[in-house]
């Protein structure tokens, strides 16, 4: 949705229908996410290969999961990322996701918040997290096509420590009711990060990204990006099956993760990274975390694990995706996540012809030395 179109929706109001056909369609986004598959997508993960030596020389207690994104500390380096609001089922999704995120001590990101901006009577399904979370690191999410104004009352709804500005232009051509009309939108990023009074975050939702489209952001300011790869949820795929004839020309469209945080290696100095999008295992984050990526978010992966068994089977989830996480840098003798950046990596299979078809240097990565 572009800019003018968001605000005449503001201007004009929604009727009652449209925002029960914005609830049908978050509703059906939730059960289709729980029906995709991610296993179908190829594992682009088995792409990067780290380097095993047999002399770690490190104690597991002296490993530090900390990490720093904008100037915040973060405990650890996962975080649970845009889902779902703005109806009945999005708020227990949400509390109790906000519930096991303060327990192992995440980050979190609520869904867009596009509902509560045109309907106040779903707010609570948002501020559900704000509410459990008290002190710890909240992610507001809204379209970077929504006019600054409103950007900032999502900020404010959630009390919100960053907020997300979501690229979805694919979905949106895909959604029948999408929109169609692109042109605004980098000025209107640009409008919110001059007066945001938190750090901005410009993420994919599941397409990956480009060393063309990070130079374009670091021109705008733009100084965090969630580069969210096909491999997870494919949001075409799920918008196709909203659809009568159920076709995507979209459907194995874009970056993976692994090659977005290639493309991405040029900007790490200018430039914070979070990857996201088809994260299963420990050892995928530690793979996004020596890549440059300085934390890693799970969504779809956290969503069907609740409906498959409920919060404590996400909590032992986390709970074992960072002792894995340990164990790997254990192995590895990375004591903390800057370490892990050191670490020499092989680029292979499909990523290594994508890295050498675009000129990025996948050298450089494999013959690093260990701790810099």
């Amino acid at each position: 949705m572009t800019r003018d179109n968001y605000q005449n929706e503001v201007n004009e109001g929604q009727s009652d229908s449209e925002l029960r056909l914005r609830k049908t369609r978050k509703a059906h986004h939730i059960d289709l996410a729980v029906q995709y598959n991610e296993q179908s997508q190829t594992d682009a993960w088995k792409d990067i290969r780290f380097v095993h030596h047999s002399l770690p020389e490190l104690n597991e207690q002296d490993i530090d999961l900390t990490t720093r994104v904008a100037d915040h500390t973060w405990s650890v380096p996962l975080y649970i990322n845009a889902m779902t609001g703005g109806i009945d089922e999005a708020k227990v999704i949400n509390q109790n996701l906000a519930e096991v995120a303060r327990k192992h001590g995440l980050a979190i990101a609520v869904g867009s918040q596009s509902a509560a901006l045109a309907d106040t009577k779903v707010v609570d399904t948002y501020r559900i997290v704000r509410e459990i979370m008290q002190d710890g690191l909240v992610l507001a999410n809204v379209s970077g096509a929504v006019p600054a104004n409103e950007a900032f009352r999502a900020v404010e709804m959630i009390q919100a420590d960053y907020l997300q500005l979501h690229l979805n232009f694919p979905q949106e051509i895909v959604m029948p009711e999408g929109d169609r009309n692109f042109k605004g939108v980098r000025a209107n990023i640009i409008e919110i990060l001059n007066d945001s009074p938190v750090p901005v975050i410009v993420k994919e939702v599941g397409f990956g990204m480009s060393m063309e489209l990070y130079a374009e952001l670091a021109a705008a300011g733009v100084k965090v990006i969630d580069v969210s790869g096909r491999g997870g949820t494919n949001f075409a795929w799920i918008e196709s099956r909203r659809r009568k004839d159920q076709r995507s020309v979209f459907e194995d469209w874009g970056q993976t993760t692994p090659i977005s945080l290639l493309e991405a290696q040029r900007f790490m100095n200018s430039i914070e990274f979070l990857a996201s999008g088809g994260i299963r295992t420990a050892l995928d984050m530690a793979k996004a975390l020596a890549l440059g990526a300085h934390a890693v978010g799970v969504a779809g992966a956290v969503l069907r694990v609740f409906y498959k068994g409920g919060k404590q089977a996400v909590s032992d989830t986390i709970g074992t995706w960072l002792h894995d996480l340990r164990s790997v840098m254990l192995a590895l003798g990375a004591q903390s996540v800057d370490d892990l950046r050191t670490m020499p990596i092989v680029v292979t299979g499909d990523s290594q012809d994508w890295a050498g078809a675009r000129g990025i240097n996948i050298e450089m990565l494999a013959s690093r030395s260990r701790h810099g």
